[in-house]
């Protein structure tokens, strides 16, 4: 049976997660602009591969985290939907349903 507890630790998951994929998303992008410069200015072939392993890593996480936070919210909406059948009461409710919303307008925009 689902408690309030085990709601506000999937509700926290999904946060982190989603925190997570956005920092990645940032490090994908500021690590591509440092290859493109190192391209630019001429660097090491040495230094620049190893670059180009940092951008290559970066990038392979994105999917990874997209993969995490669709199964952190698919348990989260599980976990909700037994609070609300079992009629328990709780903040930690609005804020699953907080995250929720969040998380799937996070959905829309990046398919967009």
């Amino acid at each position: 049976m689902a408690t309030l507890r085990n709601l506000k630790i999937k509700t926290n998951t999904c946060k982190r997660v989603l925190k997570e994929l956005h920092y990645y998303e940032k490090e994908v992008e500021r690590e591509a602009a440092k290859t493109a410069d190192m391209k630019e200015k001429g660097a090491d072939p040495y230094d620049l591969k190893q670059q180009e392993n940092v951008l290559a890593e970066s990038r392979m996480m994105v999917p990874d985290c997209h993969k995490r936070l669709e199964s952190s919210l698919a348990d989260l909406k599980v976990t909700l939907a037994e609070i609300k059948e079992s009629n328990q009461e709780g903040a930690e409710i609005s804020e699953a349903e907080g995250t929720i919303s969040e998380v799937k307008a996070f959905f829309q925009t990046s398919e967009e």
